[in-house]
């Protein structure tokens, strides 16, 4: 890890020097992944942002992913971001200021209420499907098609089904 402010490694983990010749502590492995997360993510809110959705946040993008095609309620999402009810609520609630998101009545059942995704939402959401395919594009371009298809392939053979496409990353990452 690196403090930006004073352009320093703090690491709290100590590299023994016990990797094989010419590989990196095993440390670095997670934090590189999550830095290659983390570049795509914001690049993408850096587009968005420029293509008209400037208060589109990481939290947003799997808020709206977990209200699905379906809608769901302020419970449902919360469990599918594996955040409370009320973190569910506070994220659902900036939506619909945004204009991303509209409640209304469940048809099923008048107590409940659904949230679903506005035009708006949806279409920030194929905007953000689009640009995630030009960035990979860009990743293609820089490191060549075969290697990209191999960090994918190689990923998916050691990240366990169940978890590969999980939305509870904002609890996980302690936000929502």
């Amino acid at each position: 890890m690196v403090d930006h402010v004073a352009r320093e490694k703090v690491n709290q983990v100590v590299d023994t020097g016990k990797g094989v010749s010419g590989d990196g502590p095993g440390f670095e492995l997670p934090l590189l992944l999550f830095g290659g997360f983390r570049t795509l993510i914001d690049r993408l809110h850096t587009r968005l942002a420029a293509e008209g959705h400037p208060d589109l946040r990481p939290a947003h993008g799997f808020a709206m992913q977990a209200i699905g095609t379906h809608g769901a309620t302020a419970s449902e999402i919360g469990r599918r971001l594996g955040v409370s009810k009320q973190a569910a609520g506070k994220t659902v609630d900036r939506l619909l200021t945004l204009g991303y998101a509209e409640r209304a009545d469940d048809p099923a059942d008048a107590r409940r209420k659904l949230v679903h995704l506005t035009p708006r939402g949806y279409e920030a959401l194929a905007r953000s499907a689009a640009i995630f395919d030009e960035l990979r594009a860009e990743w293609v371009a820089a490191l060549g098609a075969d290697r990209v298809r191999d960090i994918e392939t190689s990923l998916r053979n050691v990240v366990p089904a169940e978890t590969a496409f999980r939305l509870d990353a904002i609890s996980w990452l302690g936000g929502a």
